[in-house]
């Protein structure tokens, strides 16, 4: 656990069209996220069910991400594999099985190894079938660099040993309802290693090439601060607009894919530099961190009900209890004060960055208030 390639498997579709991306990645720190984390989670509780089913003993996992869905989408996954394995073993009685098995494909990549959740080796057809648990991206096997790079591991390991001729590789992303078959031959997977994959890896692996942005910029750890990421669509932004009657449908077009990418990056840019201002106390010139607008709350609605009730009013819902707003229009502020305003009140606001002429004060973030927003 916790040992990770530079030019890993699951990161391929991006090192593979930006070869410098990983060597720039190195500056940044290994981050975790709650998504990350039920994913793994996922997964292992996926490959417990899965040893289980093939009589093998362990141990099951505990998470605290653990729930309905991930059971239900576990079983699936496990009953998926079990036809898998079953049709396999109709074809041949020494099928392979392999289960989170590391993957060696250094002979192409330096240094490269992953992890495939299933392999399945039977007559001349190596299948590899990799559990999703995400819900954000749909995932297809079609042409997908991560499933070629676990096929070349197999074939390291047991191409000198079976006749393979194919590789069929599937994608079981349950919670989108997601299943992902594709084939390609092992001649072809082959010719690709040698023709494409060498070198862009050996490229990689220095941090060489052209720095290339695009849609594979998403989960690039420099991708708030990478200058050829920010030139593109600075140059995007210098687009000759004209008066909207002037443009035509395709212009229109092109330019709602622009502002959407636009619209990513500037996200991307703005969340990184509020998480220095509230993490590192770093200051960026013209801006400062506020605190963040929040909206009144009542702290009991059925206590403000009873109140208000017992003081004579009686038109204080619509489908639910009125906001505060609506209760001071109705009430009067002097009026709403008086009788709730010890049930009224305001939530600290988050942290914010801002431009410096916000009208509200700037604060500083102390090491204890940095420590709090952290957890």
């Amino acid at each position: 656990m916790g040992e990770h390639a530079l030019l890993s498997a699951s990161s391929a579709h991006r090192w593979l069209k930006c070869t410098p991306s990983p060597v720039l990645e190195l500056q940044f720190e290994e981050q975790s996220s709650a998504f990350a984390d039920e994913g793994t989670a996922a997964h292992a509780l996926a490959e417990y069910k899965l040893r289980r089913y093939l009589g093998q003993e362990c141990e099951r996992p505990e998470s605290e991400y653990e729930n309905e869905e991930m059971e239900r989408c576990t079983e699936e996954y496990l009953e998926y594999a079990a036809e898998l394995i079953t049709q396999a073993k109709t074809i041949s009685k020494d099928t392979i099985i392999l289960i989170e098995q590391k993957l060696d494909f250094s002979c192409y990549v330096p240094e490269g190894f992953g992890t495939g959740d299933l392999i399945v080796i039977s007559d001349n057809v190596l299948e590899i079938c990799d559990f999703k648990y995400g819900k954000g991206i749909e995932v297809s096997s079609e042409n997908n660099p991560q499933m070629k790079l676990y096929a070349l591991g197999a074939l390291n390991l047991f191409g000198s040993l079976y006749d393979i001729k194919a590789v069929r590789m599937h994608i079981f992303q349950p919670r989108l309802e997601n299943i992902s078959i594709s084939e390609i031959s092992v001649d072809e997977l082959t010719e690709w290693a040698e023709t494409e994959l060498k070198e862009k890896a050996g490229l990689a692996i220095k941090g060489e090439g052209k720095f290339l942005p695009g849609e594979h910029c998403r989960f690039c750890k420099a991708r708030h601060k990478c200058r050829a990421r920010a030139e593109s669509f600075l140059e995007m932004a210098k687009y000759d607009f004209k008066p909207p009657h002037l443009l035509s449908d395709d212009e229109v077009a092109e330019l709602l894919e622009k502002a959407q990418l636009l619209s990513q990056w500037a996200s991307d840019l703005w969340a990184y530099a509020t998480e220095a201002a509230i993490n590192e106390g770093k200051e960026w010139k013209g801006y400062k961190l506020v605190e963040g607008r929040t909206n009144r709350k009542y702290v009991d609605e059925q206590k403000v009900a009873e109140l208000l009730i017992k003081s004579g009013y009686s038109d204080i819902y619509k489908q639910s209890l009125l906001g505060i707003s609506e209760m001071e229009k109705k009430l009067g502020k002097k009026k709403l004060s008086e009788l709730l305003g010890g049930l009224i009140v305001k939530p600290e606001g988050k942290p914010t960055l801002v431009p410096e002429n916000d009208k509200r004060p700037a604060i500083s973030m102390n090491n204890t208030a940095m420590a709090d927003f952290k957890n």
